[in-house]
Protein backbone atom coordinates (compact mmCIF):
# COMPACT_ATOMS: atom_id res chain seq x y z
CA UNK A 1 0.00 0.00 0.00
CA UNK A 2 1.83 3.75 -1.03
CA UNK A 3 1.99 5.74 1.88
CA UNK A 4 0.01 8.38 0.11
CA UNK A 5 -3.05 6.45 -0.65
CA UNK A 6 -6.24 7.43 0.80
CA UNK A 7 -6.32 4.31 2.63
CA UNK A 8 -2.48 5.42 4.70
CA UNK A 9 -4.55 8.43 5.96
CA UNK A 10 -7.39 6.05 7.60
CA UNK A 11 -5.07 3.72 9.35
CA UNK A 12 -3.55 6.51 11.37
CA UNK A 13 -6.96 7.29 12.53
CA UNK A 14 -7.87 3.62 12.77
CA UNK A 15 -4.93 2.20 14.59
CA UNK A 16 -5.46 4.30 17.81
CA UNK A 17 -9.42 2.41 17.40
CA UNK A 18 -7.61 -1.41 16.93
CA UNK A 19 -5.66 -1.20 19.96
CA UNK A 20 -8.13 -0.20 22.14
CA UNK A 21 -10.40 -2.52 20.91
CA UNK A 22 -7.87 -5.40 20.93
CA UNK A 23 -8.49 -5.90 24.88
CA UNK A 24 -11.53 -8.55 25.76
CA UNK A 25 -12.82 -6.03 28.62
CA UNK A 26 -13.04 -2.56 26.34
CA UNK A 27 -14.51 -4.39 23.21
CA UNK A 28 -17.13 -5.93 26.13
CA UNK A 29 -17.52 -2.06 27.01
CA UNK A 30 -17.99 -0.57 23.52
CA UNK A 31 -20.59 -3.73 22.57
CA UNK A 32 -22.53 -3.23 25.61
CA UNK A 33 -22.65 0.63 24.65
CA UNK A 34 -23.86 0.31 21.32
CA UNK A 35 -27.08 -2.42 22.09
CA UNK A 36 -27.66 -0.51 25.48
CA UNK A 37 -26.63 3.58 24.80
CA UNK A 38 -25.17 5.60 27.25
CA UNK A 39 -24.13 4.33 30.86
CA UNK A 40 -22.71 4.96 33.81
CA UNK A 41 -19.78 3.67 35.24
CA UNK A 42 -22.26 2.09 37.73
CA UNK A 43 -24.37 0.91 35.36
CA UNK A 44 -21.49 -0.77 33.05
CA UNK A 45 -19.68 -2.53 36.20
CA UNK A 46 -23.14 -4.06 37.14
CA UNK A 47 -23.15 -7.74 36.85
CA UNK A 48 -19.11 -7.60 35.65
CA UNK A 49 -16.22 -9.10 37.97
CA UNK A 50 -14.24 -5.80 37.18
CA UNK A 51 -14.09 -3.36 39.54
CA UNK A 52 -14.94 0.54 38.66
CA UNK A 53 -11.45 1.14 39.04
CA UNK A 54 -10.54 -1.11 36.24
CA UNK A 55 -13.70 0.27 34.00
CA UNK A 56 -12.65 3.78 34.66
CA UNK A 57 -8.99 2.75 33.28
CA UNK A 58 -10.58 0.97 30.65
CA UNK A 59 -13.07 3.82 29.38
CA UNK A 60 -10.02 6.36 29.76
CA UNK A 61 -8.19 4.12 26.94
CA UNK A 62 -10.89 3.78 25.00
CA UNK A 63 -11.54 7.88 25.01
CA UNK A 64 -8.05 8.38 24.52
CA UNK A 65 -8.58 6.41 20.99
CA UNK A 66 -11.82 8.81 20.56
CA UNK A 67 -14.67 5.99 20.75
CA UNK A 68 -16.18 7.00 24.37
CA UNK A 69 -17.03 10.35 25.61
CA UNK A 70 -18.23 10.86 28.92
CA UNK A 71 -20.82 14.13 30.31
CA UNK A 72 -21.26 14.82 33.68
CA UNK A 73 -25.31 14.02 34.42
CA UNK A 74 -25.56 14.97 38.61
CA UNK A 75 -22.91 12.96 40.81
CA UNK A 76 -22.54 10.59 37.61
CA UNK A 77 -20.69 10.37 34.22
CA UNK A 78 -22.46 9.20 31.54
CA UNK A 79 -20.50 7.68 29.05
CA UNK A 80 -21.35 7.11 25.09
CA UNK A 81 -20.10 5.94 21.88
CA UNK A 82 -18.09 8.02 19.32
CA UNK A 83 -18.86 6.89 15.99
CA UNK A 84 -16.71 8.62 13.97
CA UNK A 85 -12.99 6.86 14.85
CA UNK A 86 -15.14 3.85 14.85
CA UNK A 87 -16.59 4.77 11.31
CA UNK A 88 -12.65 6.20 10.27
CA UNK A 89 -11.58 2.32 11.21
CA UNK A 90 -14.11 0.82 8.68
CA UNK A 91 -13.28 2.97 6.26
CA UNK A 92 -9.66 1.53 6.25
CA UNK A 93 -11.17 -2.33 6.62
CA UNK A 94 -13.00 -1.46 3.70
CA UNK A 95 -9.48 -0.01 1.87
CA UNK A 96 -7.95 -3.56 2.88
CA UNK A 97 -10.37 -5.55 1.88
CA UNK A 98 -10.79 -4.15 -1.37
CA UNK A 99 -7.15 -4.38 -1.63
CA UNK A 100 -7.68 -7.74 -1.01
CA UNK A 101 -10.57 -8.66 -3.48
CA UNK A 102 -8.22 -7.35 -5.93
CA UNK A 103 -5.32 -9.10 -5.39
CA UNK A 104 -7.29 -12.31 -5.27
CA UNK A 105 -9.05 -11.60 -8.42
CA UNK A 106 -5.35 -11.02 -10.33
CA UNK A 107 -4.42 -14.28 -8.61
CA UNK A 108 -7.32 -16.35 -9.80
CA UNK A 109 -6.91 -14.67 -13.79
CA UNK A 110 -3.43 -16.47 -13.18
CA UNK A 111 -4.29 -19.49 -12.25
CA UNK A 112 -6.88 -20.03 -14.90
CA UNK A 113 -4.06 -18.70 -17.97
Amino acid sequence: MSLHSAGWRDVSRAAPVFAALGDQTRLALVARMSSDGPLSITQLTAGSAVTRQAITKHLGILASAGLVSDRRQGRERIWELELEQMEAARRYLDHVSKRWDAALDRLKQFVEE
